[in-house]
């Protein structure tokens, strides 16, 4: 056995590799299975340092940033962090990732980590076997018949990792497969929705991302669309759920406006919408309907900032809008720059200093996905300027008085 020293040692260099984007150069230690110490993920490519206001999470493909996110949420070290089961799903298969966010809510907060067809890569496993799911059995019969406590969720097709209970998700299209997830998180919520978000499986994926993170705060499931039609397992869904209210991610590029007057037989639809990548992610982070959506439209918050480069960091940063800091997504159109309307937005966002001072106030904080190809560290530090707490006056916070998020226009079609 190892004298207790080094494996801190080996442990503290992982969670700086994972983490904080340094050793680089480091080979990744051996992971026992269940040992639950802090894979090396970042052994792969993690790159860049957190700042005070910024964490920055993954690396060079968006397979090392899911492992990377899940093991900032289920560290695994003890049995307190680590997750009940552990979400699989192919990188090649954009529209089952997406509706797969849904699980990274509550009650099941399943992290997600992305195989290569029927391969699992090196940092996928590495998480794995650190986080250590501990099974659940709400999942009904694994993979092997029996119910048992499973600790793996495979969606669609995927790899299947070897010494772990698998629960199997299928569907014979984008579609089938969504309103599949959508059954499993009602029978784990024990209720059917009430609430559902629509968009398109053959939209922009920059335009449908941010619903990832959305289902995954609210716990709406995510059902599939085409911008021009409603394929055949969407409507039969639609219609067994009754009137509901449908929120539909992305502009008229995205779903036409027939497709939207279509949906409105089948309950209230309101669209969330933004003309490019980073305003329809502002859109979706400022809306609020009710008790449902993020309404961030004041500063103290968690924030997820991705490159639209990348669509699968969003449901791969799922997580992080579900438990935390619970952040809503929002994205970047190049590493090198903050487009002006999420520089504005922002900019709104940042606290100011209340007469008592700034230790009374209230913070944001960034997690930044993906390394110095996704988002610069140059606008790393242009966020972490303009997230931090500033000089100018602020109200004082109240400090038991219930708040309520502030409500912005929607645009909503009837049937």
């Amino acid at each position: 056995m190892r004298a207790p020293s080094l494996r801190l040692m080996v442990v503290a260099l992982a969670l700086c590799a994972a983490l904080a984007g340094c050793g680089k150069a480091l080979s990744p230690p051996a992971v026992e299975h269940g040992a639950g110490p802090v894979a090396a993920v970042g052994a792969h490519g993690a790159g860049g340092l957190s700042t005070k206001n910024t964490t920055r999470l993954g690396g060079s493909d968006s397979t090392i940033d899911a492992a990377a996110v899940a093991l900032a949420v289920y560290p695994g070290p003890t049995a307190t962090t680590r997750p009940q089961a552990v979400v699989f799903v192919d990188s090649a298969d954009w529209p089952a990732a997406l509706a797969a966010s849904v699980l990274a809510g509550a009650p099941l907060h399943a992290p997600l980590l992305y195989s290569d067809g029927s391969t699992l890569p090196e940092a996928s496993g590495q998480a794995l076997r650190a986080m250590a799911p501990t099974g659940t059995g709400a999942l009904g019969p694994t993979a092997a018949g029996a119910p048992g406590r499973a600790q793996v969720i495979q969606i669609g097709a995927t790899a299947t990792p070897s010494g772990y209970l698998t629960r199997s998700i299928t569907g014979k299209d984008a579609a089938a497969l969504a309103v599949a997830i959508e059954r499993v998180s009602s029978g784990l919520r024990g209720r059917t929705p009430s609430r559902v978000i629509v968009t398109a499986a053959d939209g922009t994926p920059a335009l449908t991302m941010p619903a990832a993170g959305l289902s995954a705060q609210t716990g709406a499931p995510i059902l599939f669309v085409e911008r021009s039609e409603i394929p055949p397992s969407t409507t039969a869904e639609l219609r067994r759920l009754g009137k509901i209210s449908i929120y539909l991610v992305g502009p008229s590029t995205v779903v036409s406006d027939n497709v939207a007057r279509e949906l409105g037989r089948y309950g209230t639809v309101t669209r969330i919408a933004g003309a490019t990548p980073a305003t329809n992610a502002i859109a979706v982070a400022r809306f609020t309907d009710g008790s449902f959506g993020w309404g961030v439209v004041e500063p103290g918050h968690g924030l997820v900032f991705a490159n639209v480069s990348r669509p699968l960091d969003g449901p791969a940063a799922a997580p992080l809008s579900a438990i935390g800091d619970y952040g809503p997504l929002l994205l970047l159109e190049s590493p090198h720059e903050l487009p002006s309307t999420l520089s504005g937005y922002l900019s709104d966002l940042q606290p100011g200093s209340p007469p008592s001072g700034p230790v009374h106030g209230v913070y944001n904080h960034g997690w930044l996905i993906g390394d110095e190809s996704a988002i610069s560290a140059t606008t790393q530090a242009q966020l972490d300027s303009i997230l931090e707490i500033s000089s100018r006056p602020a109200t004082e916070p109240a400090v038991a008085a219930p708040t309520t998020p502030s409500s912005e226009p929607t645009q909503t079609t009837g049937p």
